[in-house]
């Protein structure tokens, strides 16, 4: 009789079963690729460009004095006592992160068809590294805002309360990411078929600023209907929160943050199973 030979195999590829399905383990093994996307996603964004990571800083400045022209100057929306430019920063640092992981997670199928078709990893590894690149450009804009911060702290007579609730800005960081990570999936997984979503998008965020007080405090919505709409917009409370820990002004709701996290939590739920389903035979339709 012939011997009988033991195999032992160090990969098992097997198809997922469950929609709902993210191996983190898988993901954690992955965690280089993770670091070489991140790594990409920042050297690309302003590769041959003549002010190269300098952009980080002029198009928020660039931004503010804008707001500071038509919001501040001829709409002359008020921004709860402080400096305009203090103000605007600290609406555009947190938005600015939300909206460009949103714009480039909704684009992860679009943009990588060709590595996919090429080499298998945990396609969720893409989304994860735009949000993770992200996180170096909203840190040098959030040094920005620090710097212009201690500039009116330390020399002019503006008073800016700032609270214990600044040490909650980890969390009001995850949250962003996670409604980006969120929106971000689910419209990349509809934007392999109907390509003029990517168009419907760029509106819809543009819109989106306008009905989140980014520009323009909370308080100044006196109409009881309107401000439960406001209510209703994830980001509300925590840019709102944001602005109440670092510059004591704003409207500060447990409420509201909890709103925004039970959001993201079933935001990112539905977005795993459409991504989990669309990741099958994406590359059909690509």
């Amino acid at each position: 009789m012939p011997n009988c030979i033991m195999e032992t195999w160090t990969t098992d590829i097997k198809p997922k079963n469950r929609l709902f399905d993210v191996d983190f383990k898988e993901l954690w093994h992955y965690r280089d690729l993770c670091a070489l996307f991140v790594k990409r996603n920042v050297i690309t964004q302003y590769k041959q460009t003549i002010l190269g990571p300098l952009w980080y800083l002029v198009q928020p400045l660039m931004t503010t004095v804008m707001y500071m022209v038509v919001f501040g100057g001829i709409a002359k929306i008020p921004t709860d006592g402080l400096p305009q430019p203090l103000f605007y920063l600290a609406g555009i640092c947190m938005w600015q992160y939300f909206s460009d992981c949103l714009s480039k997670t909704s684009n992860t199928f679009v943009d990588n068809a060709g590595i996919f078709g090429k080499v298998y990893f945990p396609r969720l590894v893409v989304p994860l590294s735009n949000v993770m690149s992200n996180l170096v450009r909203f840190g040098i804009q959030l040094g920005l805002f620090f710097a212009v911060y201690i500039y009116y702290q330390l020399f002019t007579p503006v008073q800016i309360h700032t609270n214990w609730y600044a040490l909650l800005l980890p969390i009001l960081v995850l949250l962003l990411a996670g409604l980006a990570l969120g929106f971000g999936i689910l419209f990349s997984s509809m934007t392999t078929k109907y390509r003029d979503l990517q168009l419907l998008l760029s509106f819809f965020v543009s819109l989106w600023m306008y009905a989140t007080p980014v520009i323009y405090p909370l308080s100044t919505i006196t109409n009881e209907k309107l401000r439960f709409v406001m209510s209703l917009n994830p980001l509300t409370g925590i840019i709102e929160a944001f602005k109440y820990g670092i510059l004591g002004v704003g409207q500060f709701s447990w409420s509201m943050l909890a709103y925004s996290f039970g959001f993201m939590l079933l935001l990112l739920a539905v977005g795993i199973v459409v991504f989990n389903k669309v990741q099958r035979s994406f590359m059909d339709t690509v």
